[in-house]
């Protein structure tokens, strides 16, 4: 890693998420001061930061708020010289019981990012969107010109996010770019992902109970993703820009569930749950990234292969699964 972060002064919201809080160590461990913008609550939970170790917890500089407020979005931005804004409600399960809360916080925060950045001069905003905005696949591999398609309110919030970020380069020229993570996973996850709901289950119960098993996905190791959003903030000239981060593989979850079986070495079997299929025509069956973009532009491959990363996933989950209850669906 270069010196690039070295002394720099850095903002990160929803630093309290999954992924979010392994760039924040990343970035820790780089020598940037990093600003950690986490929801607030009245118990004083930063997340999953507090699962980093003390070292780096006590150099954060923590604060805490609500996207929504513009105000507050002002007062995390000064000072410093680039945004990673992760800040989002992610559940789509969740999305369809509350899409009010999931618009606000992910379209009317990103606009506070925005607007903020514009005055607060920052040299760069790295706008955080998802694979879940292209929809069902309509043509694979799925480059950046793909068709966008809303297929439950959290993806339609992202594009809603996606395309104020854009407007805001054009009308503007705001220095903002835009990464699109395909499944992510790793360490620290939550039950609300694919991943961790298998492996705790493959770890404690005698069945994984799964909704669709034909539904295919591009799965990215969490340090894979990161080192992507380090790599579009230090390269110039990529403003404007929009990135894929995947890593140009597929698995369906059926096959995903049968690989943590073998690596776990429980003899667990497959149970099709009808309470955990999403709504027919809000199902993306298929999600797989073209990824050159990324490879030309910014220099960045993922180098974490799906075992290795699923081993890595499950040695964590089996050490921390008090933080866990797989006998529960989460959404």
């Amino acid at each position: 890693m270069t010196g690039f972060w070295n002394g720099r002064r850095v903002l990160v919201t929803g630093a309290g998420g999954f992924i979010p809080s392994h760039l924040v160590e990343t970035l820790v461990h780089a020598g940037a001061q990093v600003r950690a913008f986490v929801r607030y609550n009245s118990r004083g939970d930063p997340g999953l930061l507090s699962q980093l170790p003390p070292d780096i917890f006590a150099r954060l500089e923590l604060i805490a708020g609500d996207l929504r407020d513009l105000p507050a979005v002002k007062t995390a931005m000064q000072g410093v010289s680039h945004v990673f804004h992760l800040g989002a409600l992610i559940a789509i399960p969740y999305s369809y019981v509350h899409p009010a809360e999931v618009v606000e916080t992910n379209v009317i925060g990103t606009l506070n990012i925005l607007l903020a950045g514009r005055e607060t001069g920052v040299e760069r905003i790295i706008h955080t969107s998802t694979s879940e905005v292209y929809g069902t696949a309509l043509r694979v591999p799925i480059g950046e010109d793909h068709p966008l398609q809303g297929q439950s309110p959290y993806s339609a919030s992202k594009i809603g996010a996606d395309k104020l970020a854009e407007s805001f380069y054009r009308s503007f020229d705001l220095p903002v770019v835009t990464l699109r993570p395909f499944n992510t996973y790793g360490p620290r996850q939550s039950a609300r992902a694919v991943i961790p709901t298998i492996i705790t289950q493959a770890l404690t119960q005698p069945a994984i109970r799964l909704g669709n098993l034909e539904a295919r996905r591009d799965l990215t190791f969490v340090s894979d993703t990161v080192d992507g959003f380090l790599r579009v903030a230090e390269t110039p000239g990529v403003e404007g820009e929009t990135f894929n981060l995947g890593t140009g593989r597929e698995v369906s979850v059926g096959e995903l569930a049968r690989e943590i079986i073998a690596l776990t070495g429980k003899p667990v079997e497959i149970v099709v749950d009808s309470a955990r299929f999403r709504p027919e025509k809000s199902e993306v069956q298929r999600l797989l990234s073209d990824n050159s973009l990324a490879r030309q532009r910014l220099g960045w491959q993922p180098v974490v292969s799906l075992t290795e990363g699923l081993s890595r996933t499950i040695e964590w989950v089996a050490a921390n699964l008090h933080r866990y209850r797989p006998d529960q669906y989460t959404v």
